[in-house]
């Protein structure tokens, strides 16, 4: 449902896969024609170890008839956050970023794999236990990097689209985020955060990310 620009986020040099896992946002909406193979591509994913894959519901197609049921002014925002970090013109579905740096349309699975494979991960140790967030010592980008938790649903969600471009279709969803929250900051040096509890049924991932719509250094998930 539109074309992306290229910019500063695809120009990205492909390098060697190396690190931790990598952060594969899906950004898509129930009442886009051009969803489907996208959603299909990120619920492959979900189970990956190397991976954590999310989807991120946005609101600006809601007008063509059909409201998504999981999307939010926060994540439309974030998308645009990225638009706008990385100098594009525009924002469209289905869009993936990978690793805040890197974005492909995602409809292709191939294009899709290799972008992972080619993904870096520069960012300090990062994990989940014990009711905390332990971020590493590391060397910090100007600014810091703020420190996120996305809770959300892991289980397949069969949604039944009854108006809109994909009306009569019921299309599975996989890692549908339910709540996005920022809980700290960090400068460089080791530190713990505790954890907001989840809602019951969802999981937890936590990421590093270097201001809005800036590069994800590190990713970890629940076990």
């Amino acid at each position: 449902m539109g074309v992306i620009e290229s910019g500063r986020g695809d120009a990205q040099t492909a390098s060697p896969r190396r690190g931790g896992p990598v952060l594969v946002e899906l950004y898509q909406s129930q009442g886009c024609s051009s969803c489907p193979p996208a959603n299909a591509n990120l619920n492959a994913l979900a189970d990956r170890p190397d991976v954590v894959a999310l989807s991120f519901g946005v609101t600006y197609w809601d007008y063509l008839g059909w409201r998504d049921s999981f999307a939010t002014p926060q994540f439309t925002q974030r998308q645009w956050d990225y638009s706008r970090y990385n100098r594009l013109g525009n924002v469209a579905t289905p869009q993936i970023w990978i690793n805040g740096s890197k974005t492909v349309i995602g409809n292709s699975r191939a294009e899709l794999d290799a972008s992972i494979r080619a993904a870096r991960n520069d960012g300090p140790p990062l994990t989940i236990a014990n009711g905390k967030i332990n971020v590493g010592s590391g060397r910090a980008p100007a600014g810091g990097a703020d420190i996120w938790i996305a809770n959300y649903d892991p289980r397949t969600v069969q949604v039944a689209i009854r108006a809109g471009e994909n009306g009569g279709r019921t299309l599975p969803h996989r890692n549908i985020v339910r709540r996005l929250t920022k809980i700290g900051h960090w400068n460089g040096s080791a530190n713990s955060f505790a954890l907001p509890q989840a809602a019951p049924g969802l999981a937890t991932a936590a990421f590093l990310q270097a201001g809005r719509g800036g590069p994800v250094l590190a990713v970890t998930k629940a076990s």
